[in-house]
């Protein structure tokens, strides 16, 4: 159970690039690497789950908890290449609403 979080910025974005498996386990490691970039004012977070390859309840946590935190200062959150699993998981928790989903990574970082 491994996850791998790559950080990228250009002047307007983070993208976060996520791959692995997204658990009780992993989550903490996420949490560790997300939470201190959401403290930054006005940042717009880009999460590219294209390499997740399964997330639980955990892993929706980090992301409500890294929602807050952006609005906080006035950021946003979107995530983007989710599988078709994930985009489930997303709706039929209602988080689809709440969080902004791309159907494509807009921007030329990689």
């Amino acid at each position: 159970m491994n996850i791998g979080i790559d950080v990228k910025r250009d002047n307007k974005s983070v993208y976060v690039f996520i791959n692995g498996e997204i658990d009780a386990y992993t989550a903490p490691k996420l949490k560790e690497q997300l939470l201190p970039i959401t403290q930054e004012n006005s940042v717009n977070m880009i999460a590219d789950l294209t390499g997740v390859t399964y997330m639980d309840s955990t892993g929706l946590g980090v992301f409500i908890g890294v929602l807050k935190s952006l609005k906080k200062q006035n950021g946003s959150l979107a995530l983007t290449g989710l599988s078709d699993r994930l985009l489930r998981l997303f709706d039929i928790t209602g988080l689809s609403e709440i969080i902004e989903i791309k159907t494509k990574l807009e921007g030329g970082v990689k």
